[in-house]
C-alpha cells in the first residue's frame, strides 16, 4: 500500500509530458500492428493451399477464403486509420475536457438540486461520449455488416434488425451502465486509497451476476432459445456430458440464423449448473457426430479447468489493473496535460489512465494468446481420448472451410493476434492425413456457412 503510493508521488511530475507520451504509445503500436498485418498480407496473396489441406480444399474455395482474409485486411486497415484520427483528434483538441465543461454546463442550468454532484456529472459525460463514438462509428459498422460480410455470403440481418439491435445495445447500456457506474465511482469516492480491494470484490459480484441475467434477460432480447428436440444429437450430447460429470441442466439452440451465417456452440452458468448453446447454423450444416465432437473440445475446456483458470487470470488482471490505478488517480499532471486543470473526475483519471497502460495491455494479450492457443491444443487432445479425432478433424475442416477461415498464417502475426491455432497445426496435432480431394460444390453455390465462434474450437 505504501509501495504504492511511494509510486504515485514519483510519477506525479509537474509538466511531465504525458500526452505527448501516450500519443507515441498510440503511434508505435499501429506501426506494429501494421508490420504485421503486411507480413499477414502477403501470406493472404499466396496461391496454393498449405500442404496439410492440399487434399481437403479445392482452389475456388481457397481463393474465395484469401480474398475474404485480404479484404478484412484492408478493412481493418482503413478502420484502423479511422480509429486513429479520432483518437489524435480528441487528444490534441482537448475534447475531453471540452466535453466535461458542456455537460457541466448542461447540468447545472437544467439538473434538479441534488443532482449536480460528480456521479450525476459523469454519467451525463459518459453517455454522451459514448453517443458521439457510437455515432461517429456508425459508416465502420454499417461497412463491415452490410458490404463486406454481405459481399461472402455470411450476413444474414437487414438493416431494420441492425438498428433495432443497435437502439435494444445503447438502451441495455443506459439501465445497466448507469447503476454500475455510479456505484464504481461511490466505492472510489467513499474508501480511500484503498479503494481499489473493494472494487475488485465488486468487480466479482458483477460477474456473478453477469453469468446469472445474461441467459434470462439479456440474451431473449437479441435472439430465441428453445430446447433442443429429442433425437441422435440431445442423446449424443446428454450422454457426453454424462461421462464427463459436467452438471448439464438444459440444452438450447438459439437461432443465430437470423442475423449471421456464422455459428458458435458454447456453455455458461454457475459450477453447479450449467447449460449448453447450439446455434442453429451448426446443427444444420454439421453431422450429429461432429456436433458431439464440437461439445467434446468446449466440455475439455471444462473438464481440463481451463474456464477455472482464465477466469482465475482475469481475477488476477482486473485486480492488478484497479491497483496501478490507485496509483494515478491522483497524478495531476496527467491530468493537466490532458487540459483538466481545474477539476480532476474520477472517469477521467481512469481513461488517461488505461491509455497509459496501453504498452503493458500488448504484452499481455500476446501471453494470454500463447496460453490460449495451448489449451486449444489441450482440449483437442481430450477429445481425441474420448474418440472423437476423426469427427473432431473432420468438423475442422468443414467449419474451416465455410467459413472462408484463413487457412495459413504468418507466424509473427498469428503469435500477437490469434488466440486459435492455424487449422493445419490442429490437424497435424490430431494426427490427421488426408486420402482424397474434397471438391464442396454446395458450399461453392451459396449454402450457409457456418464457424464456431467465441470461445472457439
Amino acid at each position: 500500500m505504501d509501495y504504492l503510493r511511494r509510486l504515485g508521488q514519483s510519477l506525479d511530475r509537474p509538466g511531465f509530458a504525458w500526452k505527448q507520451l501516450i500519443i507515441t504509445f498510440q503511434i508505435a503500436q499501429y506501426a506494429f500492428e501494421g508490420f504485421l498485418s503486411f507480413r499477414q498480407y502477403k501470406i493472404l496473396k499466396q496461391t496454393r493451399p498449405p500442404k496439410t489441406l492440399e487434399g481437403e480444399v479445392n482452389q475456388e474455395t481457397f481463393d474465395k477464403s484469401q480474398a475474404y482474409g485480404r479484404a478484412k485486411a484492408q478493412f481493418g486497415l482503413y478502420s484502423g486509420v479511422y480509429s486513429q484520427i479520432q483518437n489524435f483528434g480528441t487528444i490534441y483538441y482537448d475534447l475531453l475536457p471540452r466535453l466535461w465543461d458542456l455537460t457541466g454546463t448542461w447540468l447545472f442550468r437544467y439538473s434538479p438540486k441534488g443532482f449536480t454532484g460528480e456521479i450525476t456529472h459523469t454519467l451525463i459525460f459518459f453517455f454522451a461520449y459514448n453517443l458521439i463514438t457510437t455515432t461517429i462509428n456508425l459508416p465502420i459498422a454499417y461497412y463491415s455488416t452490410f458490404v463486406l460480410e454481405e459481399k461472402f455470403g455470411f450476413n444474414k440481418s437487414t438493416v431494420k434488425l441492425w438498428v433495432m439491435d443497435l437502439l435494444k445495445g445503447q438502451a441495455l447500456g443506459i439501465a445497466l451502465g448507469a447503476p454500475l457506474l455510479s456505484a464504481f465511482l461511490a466505492i472510489v469516492q467513499k474508501t480511500g486509497n484503498s479503494f481499489f480491494y473493494y472494487l475488485f470484490l465488486f468487480g466479482i459480484a458483477v460477474q456473478l451476476f453477469a453469468i446469472t441475467i445474461y441467459p434470462i434477460a439479456i440474451l431473449p432480447l437479441f435472439n430465441k432459445l428453445s430446447p433442443l428436440k429429442e433425437g441422435d444429437l440431445k442423446t449424443g450430447v446428454e450422454g457426453l456430458a454424462k461421462k464427463l460429470d459436467f452438471p448439464l441442466k438444459q440444452l438450447f439452440v438459439i437461432d443465430g440464423s437470423k442475423r449471421s451465417a456464422h455459428s458458435n456452440a458454447y456453455f455458461y452458468g454457475l459450477p453447479w449448473k450449467k447449460h449448453i448453446v447450439i446455434y442453429d447454423t451448426l446443427i444444420e450444416k454439421s453431422e450429429t457426430e461432429e456436433v458431439v465432437a464440437v461439445l467434446s473440445h468446449e466440455l475439455g475446456h471444462w473438464s481440463l479447468s481451463h474456464t477455472t483458470k482464465l477466469f482465475g487470470i482475469a481475477q488476477f488482471h482486473m485486480f492488478y489493473v484497479f491497483a496501478l490505478f490507485s496509483v494515478f488517480i491522483n497524478n495531476r499532471s496527467l491530468y493537466r496535460s490532458f487540459g483538466f486543470h481545474k477539476e480532476f473526475p474520477i472517469i477521467i483519471g481512469f481513461i488517461l489512465f488505461s491509455e497509459a497502460l496501453a504498452p503493458m495491455d500488448m504484452i499481455i494479450k500476446l501471453l494470454m494468446n500463447v496460453l490460449s492457443r495451448k489449451f486449444e491444443f489441450e482440449a483437442d487432445e481430450f477429445a481425441v481420448k474420448l474418440g472423437y479425432s476423426t469427427e473432431l478433424a473432420k468438423s475442422l475442416i468443414k467449419l474451416q472451410i465455410q467459413n472462408l477461415s484463413t487457412m495459413d498464417a504468418d507466424w509473427m502475426y498469428a503469435s500477437y493476434h490469434f488466440s486459435h491455432p492455424i487449422l493445419p497445426e490442429r490437424l497435424g496435432a490430431l494426427g490427421w492425413s488426408s486420402k482424397e480431394k474434397k471438391a464442396d460444390p454446395k458450399l461453392m453455390n451459396g449454402e450457409k456457412p457456418s464457424v464456431v465462434t467465441g470461445r472457439e474450437l
